[in-house]
C-alpha cells in the first residue's frame, strides 16, 4: 500500500505564501500522476493542481492559476505545491493524491491513494 504524507500547512496571513510537500513511501513519484486537492468546510473536495508522471506536465485550477507552482523533486521523491498571494478563500485542508498511472486527471475518483491532509488557514 502506497502511503503519501503531506506537510507544510499552517496559519498564513493574507497575501502570504506557503509550500506544501507530498512525500511518498515505496513508490517513485516521478512515474505517476500526483495532484493536490483541497476541501473547505461545508464544500466539496476540489482539484487544485497536478503533475503528470514521466513528462511532468502540469495543470492548475482557475482558482490558483498564476499564483501557484507544482513541482517534483525526483531526488527527494516529493511533490511540492508553492502558493502565493493567499486569501482567506484558500483556507482548507489540502490533500495529496496519487494515481497508479502517469496521466493527469482533475477527477477525485481517478486517484488511488490519498494522504491524511494538512490544514491551511489564511487569516490575519
Amino acid at each position: 500500500q502506497v502511503q503519501v504524507v503531506e506537510s507544510g500547512g499552517g496559519l498564513v496571513q493574507p497575501g502570504g505564501s506557503l509550500r506544501l510537500t507530498c512525500a511518498a513511501s515505496e513508490r517513485t513519484l516521478s512515474n505517476y500522476a500526483i495532484a493536490w486537492f483541497r476541501q473547505a468546510p461545508g464544500k466539496e473536495r476540489e482539484f487544485v493542481a497536478g503533475i503528470s508522471g514521466i513528462l511532468g506536465s502540469t495543470l492548475y485550477s482557475e482558482n490558483v492559476k498564476g499564483r501557484s507552482t507544482i513541482s517534483r523533486d525526483n531526488a527527494k521523491n516529493t511533490v511540492d505545491l508553492q502558493m502565493t498571494s493567499l486569501t482567506p478563500e484558500d483556507t482548507a485542508v489540502y490533500f495529496c493524491a496519487g494515481r497508479s498511472t502517469w496521466p493527469l486527471s482533475r477527477e477525485r475518483h481517478d486517484y488511488d491513494y490519498w494522504g491524511q491532509g494538512t490544514q491551511v488557514t489564511v487569516s490575519s
